[in-house]
Parts: C-alpha cells; structure tokens; sequence
C-alpha cells in the first residue's frame, strides 16, 4: 500500500532516464557523423563530441546504478 506510490515514482523517473539516454546516443552518434563529415575538423567540434559522448556515458552509468531496465531496443542499434 505504502510502497506502491513510490515504486510507481521510481518507474515514471525511470522511463524518462530511458528516453534521456536514448536522446543523448543520438546525440552522441549525430556529432560522430558530423566529426567524420566535416573536413577540417577543429578543436570545437571535438570538444562537442567529446561533451556528447561524456554526456551519454554518465546517463549510462546511472541507468546502471539504478538497475534500470529498458523494455525496447534502441533505435540506433538497427541504423549499423
């Protein structure tokens, strides 16, 4: 009765770390893409990746912490 408020707190904060992460891989993989792309790569657009990738890596690290479980497949796994 009384758990059940919280356990329901904890799966709304949940899914929304999932949806972060998820947001932040994209990210992540879109600064990639613009890394490889750009011929002249200078230090901004490295540091941006390196943020991004930083940024993903630290969610990651969370979700794991908090023994979160996802219930779909990304969808960056099925873009390679």
């Amino acid at each position: 009765m009384f758990g059940a408020r919280k356990q329901h707190i904890k799966q709304q904060f949940d899914d929304k770390l999932l949806m972060t992460i998820e947001r932040a891989k994209e990210e992540w993989d879109q600064a990639k893409q613009t890394e490889i792309a750009v011929a002249d790569v200078d230090e901004e657009i490295t540091a941006q990746t390196a943020l991004a990738r930083q940024k993903y890596l630290f969610l990651y690290r969370e979700a794991r912490l908090r023994h979160v479980r996802g219930d779909h497949i990304q969808a960056s796994v099925f873009d390679h």
